[in-house]
């Protein structure tokens, strides 16, 4: 065996175990050394809290303030076109550097990072503009993609083969596909998850329930059985209560021998997640009192820990920190009339992709076009 093969085991085993490969590790300490990148990942925020929307359109040529105030002073219908046209362009870009420029060859394909989130782009355009070209090359790339993860052990939506084949299973819908769709389904059909596979949401129990709920929200609501839903849920639930502890969280999990509790890899991600499922009462309390736990014990500054015990509020990303659990409690507030939570978006380490890249502003000036049907990228359901 080859030293590329057996870093791919570990790197594959580390996956299955919630532990990573050595090299990874020391990856991840070289980002988090004090006044190292970790620490400056994120960009400022300059946007005024509010801008009044001009009364009249007037022509091009009126006296708008300069810069971002001006634009977010246009009448709504005069920003929304800007809105599709910088989106739209936007989108032309990502697909360029990371579908023409990479020869129409996947070797990245996650929705995370990779080449299936630039198809997931591409299908959020077509559903506010109804390009079918949008939706054609969806599919090529998704088809693509379905190549590549193919004997690969990762299951979720966001990082797995689940998302390859639930996102693909309802492009072919939308292509007429039936064929296709009946190939997507029987593959995701295939995929099991076993006793060392972790609960969070990037390569856990969470996020393969991501994908489950994903198919039977845009296919049918028994594409995937309550029952099987179900029994994930209570698997879950099942984790998170052998971790608690007395005075803590009623669930908390372990990634990396961490307690995290961001969207990624902790709370807030398989919180939101579980909120989307059928839980019993007793189930209900639990997610519910881990939700006011993490409240009691943000910072002051309004910014949640990354993980159980820690002190530092300085990241403030989707992964860890306030965004990704405002995304949790936004949820929680449609099922219980509570929300509080609030932060800003770190800057990207891969600048097309769609969760830490370009791709991910060309899909939030998609949705500006009719911020009604907003959702966060993959947060569909």
């Amino acid at each position: 065996m080859g030293n590329g093969e057996t870093e791919k085991t570990k790197a594959t085993e580390g996956r299955l175990t919630g532990r990573e490969p050595p090299s990874s590790h020391e990856s991840k300490r070289r980002r988090s050394l004090p006044g190292g990148a970790m620490a400056d990942r994120f960009f400022p925020n300059d946007f005024p809290d509010f801008v009044a929307e001009a009364e009249a359109p007037g022509g091009d040529g009126d006296r708008r303030p300069a810069g971002v105030r001006g634009l977010l002073s246009l009448p709504y219908a005069r920003l929304s076109d800007r809105f599709l046209r910088a989106a739209r362009r936007l989108k032309d870009k990502v697909v360029e550097e990371t579908w023409v420029k990479a020869g129409r060859q996947v070797t990245d394909y996650t929705l995370y990072t990779g080449a299936l989130g630039t198809a997931l782009l591409l299908f959020k355009s077509f559903r506010v503009t109804g390009d079918r070209g949008d939706l054609a090359l969806a599919a090529d790339i998704v088809h693509a993609c379905d190549d590549a993860s193919r004997g690969l052990p990762f299951l979720t939506f966001i990082c797995g083969r689940a998302g390859v084949c639930a996102l693909g299973a309802v492009i072919a819908k939308h292509c007429d596909d039936q064929l296709r769709v009946t190939q997507y389904l029987s593959s995701f059909d295939e995929i099991t998850i076993t006793e060392k596979v972790p609960n969070e949401l990037l390569y856990g129990r969470a996020g393969y329930l991501w994908a489950c709920l994903f198919l039977n929200k845009h296919l049918s609501e028994k594409t995937i059985p309550l029952e099987h839903i179900n029994s994930v849920a209570k698997d879950i639930i099942r984790e998170g209560r052998k971790l608690s502890s007395k005075g803590s969280s009623p669930l908390m999990y372990e990634w990396h021998g961490k307690k995290y509790w961001g969207a990624a890899h902790g709370l807030a991600g398989i919180m939101h997640v579980l909120m989307h499922t059928e839980l019993k009462l007793d189930e209900q309390d639990d997610v519910k009192n881990t939700l006011r736990y993490m409240i009691k014990n943000r910072f002051p500054s309004g910014n949640y820990p990354s993980s159980e015990g820690n002190e530092s509020d300085r990241l403030v990303h989707w992964c860890h920190g306030a965004p990704g659990v405002a995304l949790t409690l936004a949820k929680a507030y449609e099922k219980a009339d509570e929300f509080i939570a609030e932060g800003a978006m770190h800057g990207g380490d891969r600048p097309f992709s769609l969760f830490e890249g370009k791709a991910g502003m060309a899909y939030l000036l998609l949705d500006m076009v009719d911020p009604s049907e907003s959702r966060f990228p993959a947060y569909e359901l």
